[in-house]
C-alpha cells in the first residue's frame, strides 16, 4: 500500500513540477511570490517554526554590521521568506524539466577567482555553504558550470521520488553523495580533483557535532567539513547563492584557511568559524534562508554576542 502512495506521490509531484516549467518565463518570479504564500496555510506547523525562529533570532541581527533588511518585522520577513521559497520551487522546476540554458543565463558568478585558485590545486574543491538562496539550484549550476562533481544529501523517504530526481540531476552531471556513509564517497570525489558541495547549517546529534553560538543562540553544528578538509587536504571555499530581484547571483569566497590545530577544542573552533560564513549570510539576506528547519534544537538556549 505504502508503494502505491509513493508512486502517486511522485507522479503529482511529477506533473506539478512540469506544468510550473511549460508557463512563460515571465510569469515564473509571480508565480513562485503566489506559490510562497500558500505555503503558510498548507504547512501550518511549519509557519510557527519560521516566526518563532526569526523573532528570537532578530535582536541578534538588528545589532549586526551586515544587517540591511528588505522589510522590518518579523511578521513580514516570515512572510518573504515564504515567497522566496515559492520562487525556488518554480525555478528549480523550470531546471529539472530542461529549461537550463534560461536559468543559467540569469546567474552572476562573484569572486570565481576563489574558486578557480583552488582548483588549480589539483585536490578537488570542498564548497561549503548552507540552505540559503536556492540552494538546489546552485548545486546543478554546478554541474553545468564546473563539470563533473556531487552534493552531499539525504535520501528521500519516497524511493520513487529519490528515483525521479536523481535522473534530473544527473543530466546536469550532478551527482548525489547520501550522507549516511558518505565520507569514502566525498574522499573518492575529492582525490579525482572535482568539487564536493556540503551544506552544513542544520542541529546535527551532539555525537556528530560541536556545540557554537549561531544567530545569538547555541546549536549544534557538524564538524564534518573540517574533518574532510583534513582528511583529504582540499581546499574549502564558502560559497553562497542569493538573489537580486529576478537574478541570481554565486559569490565564492576566498578559501577559508585553517589553524591546524585537530584537538576537540580545535575543531569546536573551526566549526564555529565556517558557520559565521552562514551567519553572515543569513543577516544579509534575512529571508533568504531555511528558517523552516528547528536549528536550534537539542540546544537552543539564548547566548550574548
Amino acid at each position: 500500500m505504502m508503494r502505491i502512495a509513493w508512486a502517486l506521490q511522485t507522479a503529482v509531484i511529477y506533473c506539478l513540477t512540469l506544468v510550473a516549467a511549460l508557463l512563460p518565463a515571465a510569469l515564473t518570479y509571480r508565480l513562485g511570490s503566489l506559490l510562497g504564500l500558500c505555503i503558510p496555510f498548507i504547512a501550518r506547523k511549519r509557519r510557527a517554526v519560521v516566526a518563532d525562529n526569526i523573532g528570537q533570532a532578530l535582536p541578534f541581527m538588528e545589532s549586526h554590521p551586515l544587517w540591511n533588511p528588505p522589510c522590518r518585522g518579523a511578521g513580514r520577513l516570515a512572510r518573504e521568506t515564504f515567497q522566496n521559497l515559492g520562487r525556488l520551487l518554480v525555478e528549480i522546476c523550470r531546471f529539472y524539466h530542461g529549461r537550463k540554458q534560461e536559468v543559467i543565463a540569469n546567474i552572476e558568478l562573484r569572486g570565481l577567482e576563489n574558486y578557480q585558485g583552488a582548483k588549480a590545486k589539483g585536490k578537488g574543491v570542498i564548497c561549503f555553504s548552507g540552505h540559503c538562496g536556492n540552494w538546489e539550484l546552485m548545486a546543478l549550476a554546478f554541474g553545468s558550470l564546473f563539470g563533473d562533481g556531487a552534493v552531499v544529501a539525504r535520501r528521500q523517504n519516497n524511493p520513487y521520488l529519490n528515483r525521479m530526481v536523481e535522473r534530473m540531476r544527473m543530466r546536469y552531471h550532478s551527482r548525489v553523495i547520501y550522507k549516511q556513509g558518505a565520507l569514502r564517497g566525498i574522499l573518492t570525489t575529492l582525490k579525482k580533483g572535482n568539487q564536493v558541495g556540503i551544506l552544513a547549517d542544520q542541529a546535527v546529534f551532539p555525537e556528530e557535532g560541536a556545540l557554537i553560538d549561531f544567530l545569538g543562540r547555541k546549536a549544534w553544528a557538524s564538524k564534518a567539513p573540517v574533518i574532510i578538509a583534513q582528511k583529504s587536504g582540499a581546499p574549502l571555499v564558502p560559497v553562497f547563492i542569493h538573489r537580486e530581484g529576478e537574478r541570481q547571483v554565486i559569490t565564492f569566497y576566498p578559501e577559508h584557511r585553517f589553524s591546524g590545530d585537530m584537538s576537540e577544542e580545535g575543531v569546536r573552533l573551526e566549526t564555529q568559524a565556517l558557520s559565521r560564513y552562514v551567519e553572515d549570510f543569513v543577516v544579509a539576506h534575512p529571508t533568504q534562508w531555511y528558517w523552516v528547519h528547528r536549528r536550534w534544537k537539542r540546544a537552543g538556549e539564548s547566548v550574548p554576542r
